[in-house]
């Protein structure tokens, strides 16, 4: 039979997968067990063909699946310090860490749990009579699927397993559903850039406010002189011209108008104000 001592300082004290002693820092897979953040690392990046499956880290595909614990020190424990001469007993059930709740050392007589949102370390009976949906040590809120056991038994081992699973289809289907909303933008935008906007006639019309509140319609055509086309917004001056002499021709307008105009009779000199030839000037109109 096994000893049951010897196996509790097995899986509370030493590495799952390098068989080493537990050092800082300390990662807990989704099952419950411990290992070191380093030997995790370098079974990751091992690539190679031969390297031989190790059931402890079968389920362990990435290094989000392990969460690095926040573990509270035990103020009595000495280390290996005491026990290099060989003359002292060494005391197996000693903790390194203990809850900082409650105080209960995790030497494997104990139940202990982990959060998964922040990785802080509690025993049983500190979640027991502190009930709260915050973490003690650091106010980071959790829910009843973050709470791990570890080092559990087969039961709590298979209830792990199945939340575990259920964990990583649910990120499978949320990372699809992504993709294909992602997809459908791209390709709204896509759609939107190339439907071509607004086009402008050839023949634009345009109306203009005057003072008078008339609306007046401008009409911009294309015309062909001597191979050149016309400006649009450019007046020709022809039409300024004969526009310019109907309104000064005009008999509708009033005298005050016609005025200004040197064409009028006002602006016309008598023979009595007309000069003598002698005092001709350039001034003699």
């Amino acid at each position: 039979q096994v000893d049951k001592n010897a196996e509790l300082v097995a899986r509370w004290t030493y590495c799952a997968l390098s068989q080493e002693k537990l050092r800082r820092p300390i990662v807990a897979c989704e099952l419950g067990r411990l290992y070191n953040k380093d030997a995790i690392i370098e079974f990751l990046l091992d690539k190679s063909s031969d390297k031989t499956p190790v059931e402890a880290v079968s389920h362990i595909k990435s290094i989000k699946h392990v969460t690095e614990l926040n573990l509270a020190e035990n103020p009595a424990w000495s280390g290996d310090k005491e026990s290099i001469k060989g003359d002292k007993y060494d005391d197996n059930q000693s903790a390194r860490f203990i809850c900082p709740v409650v105080g209960l050392e995790m030497n494997g007589k104990h139940r202990f749990f982990f959060l998964r949102n922040c990785g802080c370390v509690f025993s049983e009976r500190a979640l027991k009579e502190i009930k709260s949906e915050v973490c003690h040590k650091c106010g980071v809120p959790f829910q009843e699927e973050d709470v791990i056991i570890l080092n559990g038994n087969k039961e709590d081992v298979e209830v792990l397993k199945k939340r575990m699973e259920d964990r990583r289809l649910k990120s499978k289907l949320e990372k699809k559903s992504k993709k294909c909303k992602s997809a459908e933008s791209a390709s709204q935008q896509d759609i939107t850039e190339d439907s071509p906007g607004p086009s402008k006639a050839k023949n634009e019309k345009d109306c203009i406010n005057s003072s008078s509140g008339e609306k007046r319609q401008i009409i911009f055509t294309k015309s062909s002189d001597n191979g050149n086309s016309s400006v649009p917004g450019k007046v020709n001056k022809a039409s300024s011209t004969t526009t310019k002499r109907s309104i000064a021709d005009s008999e509708e307008k009033s005298e005050a108008y016609k005025s200004i105009f040197t064409s009028h009779s006002s602006a016309k000199r008598s023979k009595e104000e007309c000069p003598n030839w002698v005092t001709h000037t350039a001034y003699y109109f």
